[in-house]
């Protein structure tokens, strides 16, 4: 069961890393971002982290709540 409140968590950290891109990157042409290589390694892995986060936090939730033996 925890194994898939992790996938669950890393899905929903994903989605959520995706809407915070979103929101960073809203003012950068296309061109910038397409060209600049230190763009996509910062927000790649800004996208990744808040993935492993939220992984990370929803297993910890659920050990809080549903204690394992």
């Amino acid at each position: 069961m925890i194994y898939g409140v992790g996938i669950v968590g890393f899905i929903g950290g994903f989605i959520f890393g995706q809407m915070v891109l979103y929101f960073l990157l809203r003012h950068k042409t296309n061109e910038e971002l397409l060209n600049d290589r230190w763009l996509k390694i910062k927000y790649g892995l800004l996208g990744w982290g808040c993935a492993a986060l939220g992984a990370y936090s929803f297993v910890e939730i659920y050990k809080q709540y549903f204690p394992v033996s």
